[in-house]
């Protein structure tokens, strides 16, 4: 297994985050056909050869990606692209702070 553990830090309200989170996971739904369900404050999300969370907490956002065998060559793709969303939602001028 490939991991990939992305951690930010932001000033959100627990309900904003979880809007945070459930654009980004709808974003790579659409993009990588990715299923998504929550569980307490854990959006959880999987496909053939990929799952992982989007784990909340007050203050920090904490993204884990599990990558099988066949998708270790896109781990650099798919990490950038998790980057690229939270640095659009997170520092977005439009995103309540």
């Amino acid at each position: 297994m490939f991991h990939i553990t992305i951690c930010r830090t932001h000033d959100l309200t627990l309900e904003q985050a979880r809007q945070v989170a459930e654009s980004v996971a709808g974003q790579l739904a659409a993009r990588y056909e990715l299923n998504h369900h929550w569980q307490g404050d854990s959006l959880h999300f999987e496909r053939s050869g990929v799952s992982g969370r989007i784990e909340l907490e007050t203050g920090q956002l904490r993204v884990n990606v599990r990558l099988g065998f066949l998708l270790a060559p896109m781990k650099y793709l798919l990490e950038q692209e998790i980057q690229r969303q939270l640095d659009r939602i997170l520092q977005s001028p439009a995103s309540p702070a």
